[in-house]
């Protein structure tokens, strides 16, 4: 079986074949390319897994594409988790629209 790269989103390379075995790299062609972890998100990488449900409004829905990461205090930086929140799109475009950022307290505490 083919295993995965370092960053877990897509299979490993194939470096060389012997006697009919492929033999593998550690890293896929992308990361080989452009580097270990090119294309995951920071929030990703620091260990934050975003939510099913929004932690403004409590929008549930089975697909995850509907939901953004949103960094409390604006910086893109600052991957704590305790900066990082799952919100819905529309909740982002309404925050977005107004132009108002979020304060620590604003949000549910998770618990």
């Amino acid at each position: 079986m083919r295993p995965l790269c370092k960053c877990k989103q897509r299979p490993a390379a194939i470096n060389y074949y012997k006697d009919g075995k492929p033999y593998y790299r550690k890293l896929c062609e992308k990361c080989l390319r452009n580097g270990l972890n090119h294309g995951v998100p920071k929030w990703q990488q620091y260990g934050y897994e975003k939510k099913e449900v929004c932690e403004k409004c409590n929008y549930k829905s089975k697909h995850s594409e509907v939901f953004n990461v949103f960094h409390i205090d604006g910086d893109l930086n600052n991957c704590r988790p305790t900066n990082l929140k799952t919100i819905c799109a529309n909740c982002q475009r309404i925050v977005q629209k107004q132009g108002v950022r979020w304060k620590q307290g604003d949000l549910r505490p998770d618990f």
